[in-house]
């Protein structure tokens, strides 16, 4: 299995698990993607339904790994991950497969992987289920989990490709490129640089700038909010703070509540992150109790259209009042 050699083990610490909408970021992943699948090998990138799993999924995997992504085209994080796992199975050309689930419509695929939250990737080898991760990763750790997905094929005697003799004839059409593609925003280019270089204050001012000539910008708000979380857990020890956090005498520790329900809200987990911050609300009082509110709702903000927002708000609305 993929995650006892350690794939899956090390958190998640940085960039990539929120979405970030309409910003430049995911319309250039999109491009890229497009592009890249464009020159790509034919069956390189495929959409799997029940009825082809079998021949698309499971014959395949006899020889060539298949990596699945499981979406849903109201989750924000898929739109952030696929593109890059798109970009990255053209460029291995054929090594491995990405074969996509929409969940929407294929329930019961995703109820044989036990879904509990989108987006989650899975390889299958010689036809078995290897987990790989859940959210949307950024690109570099995305490389070397899949690096790690070839050494454990190959060490099973999976080494085939797409297009050698040994691999299997596609037939399923590749993602097609679209037929326009959205012009860029240099302003949301220039902050999410600056995200990806790790610059917090600049992504700050290039988002303020934003807001500052219409303040229900929502992406920029949006961007804001996820530079601020970024900011907020960058040096953090997540295993410390867990394990504070989970103490019975913590419950009103504002400080590691927040900073605890960050780290869930940075690997997607919505439901977790909103349940523990609701519950330090009923906990705490004064500017402790608003200062929680308001780390709540600027999540629900990065959650966007996540069906775990409208309980949470409930949650929150009954805590309160």
């Amino acid at each position: 299995m993929v995650e006892d050699r350690g794939v899956t083990s090390t958190p998640f610490s940085g960039r990539g698990a929120i979405d970030l909408g309409a910003l430049a970021s995911a319309r250039q992943n999109q491009q890229q993607a497009a592009a890249a699948v464009a020159n790509a090998p034919a069956g390189v990138v495929i959409d799997v339904t029940e009825a082809s799993f079998q021949s698309a999924v499971i014959e395949r995997s006899m020889t060539v790994p298949v990596v699945l992504d499981l979406w849903a085209e109201w989750c924000g994080p898929c739109k952030q991950l696929s593109p890059i796992l798109e970009k990255l199975a053209a460029e291995y050309a054929g090594r491995w497969i990405l074969a996509k689930v929409d969940v929407d419509a294929e329930k019961r695929v995703a109820a044989a992987f036990q879904v509990q939250s989108i987006p989650s990737v899975f390889a299958v080898i010689m036809g078995q289920p290897v987990p790989l991760f859940q959210g949307a990763y950024p690109e570099p750790q995305i490389r070397q989990i899949l690096d790690e997905l070839l050494k454990v094929a190959a060490e099973q005697g999976v080494t085939g490709t797409l297009t050698d003799d040994h691999g299997q004839v596609p037939d399923e059409p590749a993602v097609a490129e679209a037929d326009t593609e959205p012009a860029t925003d240099p302003r949301f280019d220039a902050a999410f640089n600056a995200i990806e270089a790790g610059d917090w204050d600049g992504a700050a001012a290039a988002y303020q700038l934003i807001l500052d000539a219409d303040p229900s910008e929502r992406d920029a708000i949006a961007g804001l909010a996820t530079v601020g979380l970024y900011r907020r857990t960058e040096g953090e020890d997540e295993g410390a703070l867990r394990a504070i956090a989970d103490q019975p005498d913590a419950a009103a520790d504002v400080r590691v509540q927040c900073a605890t329900a960050d780290f869930d809200a940075l690997a997607g987990r919505w439901t977790l992150a909103f349940d523990r911050l609701v519950a330090c609300v009923r906990s705490s009082s004064g500017p402790d109790r608003e200062l929680v509110r308001a780390r709540l709702l600027e999540l629900f903000v990065l959650a966007g259209e996540d069906p775990a927002v409208p309980a949470a708000r409930t949650a929150l609305a009954n805590a309160l009042f």
